[in-house]
């Protein structure tokens, strides 16, 4: 799975253009289970966004260097990302998950203590991460009846999750 949307997308594009008309009200299933699940993978994708964002907000430092630059590029394609899930949330009438606030925090502390341990630290934090992301979108993905305008977006999402993995993976290579 991981690589697959890669190839369908480019992911040197960090914030793809969106109009009014890609905003829809959109239909609750019928179904309850199809609902809870809905719901559920929606806030889970939002929820961890916001970790994500959290990360690279608290591993920047203010050294004028290509880590950091990397850095401020993949934390606004996180942004966006936490964008995408929050307008989904409200298209279906949801709102985001009460314990959103303590990923934010997570997200600080391991961004914050592989800040402190370096840059090898900051990489390897970013591979763990994002890899575990990509997985998850993967499971996601295959398990929610997504209408196809959301698959869409969430595949173009999981194709930037693994384009940060392979960017810390080759930055890291760099510095071994």
């Amino acid at each position: 799975m991981i690589g697959e949307n890669r190839q369908k997308y480019n992911v040197e594009i960090i914030r793809p253009q969106m109009t009014a008309h890609d905003v829809h009200l959109r239909s609750k299933p019928a179904d309850p289970a199809k609902l809870k699940t809905l719901k559920k993978a929606l806030q889970a994708f939002h929820t961890l966004e916001t970790m994500a964002v959290s990360i690279y907000k608290s591993q920047l430092t203010r050294a004028p260097s290509e880590l950091n630059r990397q850095l401020i590029a993949a934390m606004c394609n996180e942004m966006t990302h936490l964008q995408d899930f929050q307008v989904k949330l409200c298209e279906y009438g949801f709102k985001p998950a009460i314990l959103r606030p303590a990923f934010w925090m997570v997200g600080f502390v391991f961004g914050f203590v592989s800040r402190l341990l370096g840059p090898k630290a900051i990489l390897k934090t970013g591979i763990w991460v994002e890899t575990k992301a990509v997985k998850h979108y993967a499971e996601l993905l295959e398990t929610v009846d997504w209408d196809e305008q959301t698959r869409k977006m969430i595949e173009k999402d999981q194709a930037d999750e693994d384009g940060h993995v392979n960017r810390w993976r080759n930055m890291l290579g760099q510095i071994r």
